[in-house]
């Protein structure tokens, strides 16, 4: 397994990170007990999640995703093995904090200490906001993305209060560092100069969607992931197990992520359709699986500390942490170069 600095705090974090959140619907507290042992065998140190997990998330499984982590803490006697990472909610979900949940410092500090109970730790490794409060291009929201509405001082006031509200609770000793998600080139840059400006925490990563179906982080925020060690944490890297081809044709396989959907995804479209094949062909010409192929890719971008993978089997999860080992050739890399030109941004 490689190990990969986590921003400018000292701290190494394995190439794959263990994501967690079907634990809890998809998968069963043993489920996640034995995927969390696996992982730590091989080599895995760092673990993902947040307090609105499982997902889909409901009022029935908010929280339910730190708690299995935490009785696997409890059970193993094993914390000082893990880097722990997890995040506050942003706003929009009605039954977190009476539907008042946003990123500020009330939310945060009550955020704090319900992760903290439910995981069964005195500290968090790494703590990040999920979504921004302001309107954004993430999830699917891509295409209507509009921010000539946003108030440039109102945010900055807000960044400020957030990074304060970090200080305090790394102070008192029950988060280490701080991570942002979802996030803007723009937005990132703002953290790091009001932290540089005032002394507050400065942001270690940035967790946001990247894949082979989805590289929008490219170009403005892989420059300043380099530039300013505020390295992507990956999530979907698989977008959502799409590059496997499970979902081709219109196919829903029993339990799969896409069955528990309340509408059909953003991501289903003609184009991700017609990328799946083109990327399943290139990773046939050259020996190799397609879900190994597309995590290697992303393991190899420099701008990257980490991939978070999700599993829902014990199957899927060791070919994920497979991956881990595995070095794309050139040759490989130029027939995805040819498919991204041909499908840049699928869905």
């Amino acid at each position: 397994m490689e190990y990969r600095s986590l921003g400018r705090t000292g701290i190494k974090v394995s190439l794959i990170c263990l994501g967690t959140m079907t634990w809890g619907v998809q998968n069963t507290e043993p489920d996640g007990h034995e995927q969390m042992d696996y992982a730590v065998d091989n080599g895995v140190n760092f673990f993902d999640t947040a307090e609105m997990y499982a997902v889909p998330p409901s009022p029935a499984t908010y929280g339910k995703t730190e708690e299995i982590i935490g009785s696997w803490f409890a059970a193993r006697r094993n914390r000082d093995k893990v880097i722990l990472a997890t995040k506050v909610a942003g706003a929009g979900l009605p039954w977190i904090r009476g539907g008042q949940a946003r990123i500020d410092r009330r939310n945060i500090m009550e955020a704090v200490e319900g992760s903290l109970k439910r995981l069964r730790t005195d500290y968090i490794d790494l703590y990040q906001l999920h979504w921004a409060n302001r309107e954004s291009y993430h999830f699917d929201d891509y295409w209507s993305y509009d921010p000539s509405g946003i108030g440039r001082q109102e945010t900055i006031d807000n960044f400020s209060e957030v990074l304060m509200t970090l200080g305090d609770l790394a102070q008192a000793g029950k988060i280490r560092h701080a991570g942002l998600s979802n996030e803007s080139a723009w937005g990132a840059m703002q953290y790091l100069r009001l932290a540089q400006e005032n002394g507050w925490p400065r942001m270690a990563s940035i967790q946001n969607e990247y894949s082979l179906l989805y590289r929008a982080f490219e170009p403005e925020l892989a420059e300043t992931a380099l530039m300013e060690d505020i390295g992507l944490l990956a999530w979907s890297p698989l977008a959502t197990g799409m590059i496997s081809g499970k979902y081709l044709g219109g196919k829903r396989p029993k339990g799969s992520r896409w069955t528990l959907l309340k509408g059909p995804s953003h991501r289903d479209t003609e184009q991700a359709g017609e990328a799946v094949k083109a990327y399943m062909k290139v990773a046939k010409k050259h020996g190799l699986d397609s879900c190994q192929m597309a995590l290697a890719f992303v393991n190899s971008r420099p701008f990257v500390t980490s991939a978070i993978i999700g599993a829902t089997t014990m199957e899927q999860l060791k070919t994920n942490i497979e991956s881990a080992d595995i070095a794309l050739a050139d040759a490989v890399f130029e027939d995805i170069a040819a498919v991204r030109k041909e499908y840049p941004l699928p869905y």
